[in-house]
């Protein structure tokens, strides 16, 4: 959704029903049910998060592209213009060489003769005549440029107009989509803020889990760090533990999960994209075996998850509503692809 999802946003669709279409969840019958119904109704909701923050970069490229077709079409209609004003100006000349023509040709050479008094001013009336075919056959010349011009400019006129009622309407298509997906996703936390507040106060507790698992050591993971790496990323990430994960958030004190490892690279310097599908093509892919410490993990098949590896099978991340930015296992999630950055 690009930004945090508010307070007030999420009272007032607490009991929306879920995503469009969908049955509110069942009512769980014993408390480890409740917590599974949390994490399913996290995981739903997690999904739909990346889906709405794809379908609004997309949205953002197909504006960008109407913006530039709809200057096209200004300057071409600019260039239209201009080309028949230079059309209009030689158009005297041509009306004049037309109607002389139509009339039988006059400014000829036999008719210089027949006209002439004398040889000298036959000879003067045969230059004229030179000069006077020269300045019409130039005129002639750049009229036909002129039209040929105006010509260009129509068509390039007519496909910049095409262009922007293509870019208009793509635009148009994908924001419906995106309120299709943010209405689902305003349906889904509503489930699992309601979930959430079916727990008791210790499965909440045992949900959100500790910051660091045991014998975590934070001081030798970043020894020797290398400033813009993948490493001082991490080192930048750690100063979040214990922040709270919200939906669309980037920062600087909460976040969704790809917002944290784009908050985490921005501290050093690197411009990374905003979803986790897109971060999934940014930098340079890495076998799960030669994992480094501030490389990228992708999880789940459609890659709606991701976190930055911490060393020893662990990752940093932002993992869901209830649950703070923490280092944890990678194993309990569905290993997809790396990258190093």
């Amino acid at each position: 959704m690009g930004v945090a999802i508010a307070a007030g946003f999420l009272a007032t669709s607490i009991y929306s029903g879920g995503p469009a279409g969908a049955e509110p969840a069942a009512m769980p019958a014993t408390a480890s049910e409740a917590v599974q119904q949390m994490i399913d109704l996290s995981r739903q909701s997690e999904q739909l998060n990346q889906q709405a923050l794809n379908a609004q970069t997309d949205l953002d490229a197909k504006l960008a592209l109407q913006r530039e077709a709809d200057a096209k079409v200004a300057e071409t209609t600019g260039a239209v213009q201009a080309a028949r004003e230079e059309v209009r100006k030689y158009q005297p000349v041509i009306d004049r060489t037309a109607i002389a023509e139509y009339q039988g040709g006059s400014s000829n050479r036999m008719f210089a003769v027949l006209l002439s008094n004398s040889p000298q001013q036959l000879l003067d009336q045969m230059s004229m005549l030179d000069v006077l075919s020269a300045q019409t056959a130039d005129q002639l010349n750049e009229f036909k440029k002129a039209t040929d011009a105006a010509t260009a400019a129509d068509k390039a006129a007519r496909t910049a107009a095409d262009a922007a009622r293509s870019a208009a309407d793509k635009a148009d298509a994908v924001r419906a989509d995106l309120e299709r997906k943010r209405g689902e996703l305003g349906g889904a936390i509503a489930q699992v803020v309601s979930a959430w507040g079916a727990l008791s106060t210790r499965d909440r507790s045992a949900l959100a889990g500790s910051p660091f698992p045991p014998g975590f050591d934070r001081d030798t993971l970043l020894q020797g760090l290398v400033p813009g790496s993948g490493t001082s990323a991490l080192a930048a990430g750690l100063t979040r533990v214990g922040d709270p994960y919200v939906w669309g958030a980037t920062g600087p004190h909460q976040f969704d999960c790809s917002g944290l490892v784009q908050w985490a690279f921005k501290q050093v310097g690197k411009d990374v994209p905003r979803t986790s599908s897109q971060q999934a093509g940014y930098g340079t892919p890495i076998a799960e075996k030669d994992l480094q410490p501030g490389d990228i993990v992708f999880f789940y098949s459609d890659i709606s998850h991701v976190g930055i590896y911490a060393g020893n099978g662990l990752m940093l991340h932002a993992s869901t509503f209830g649950v703070p930015v923490a280092v944890a296992p990678m194993g309990t999630t569905p290993f997809h692809s790396a990258r190093r950055y």
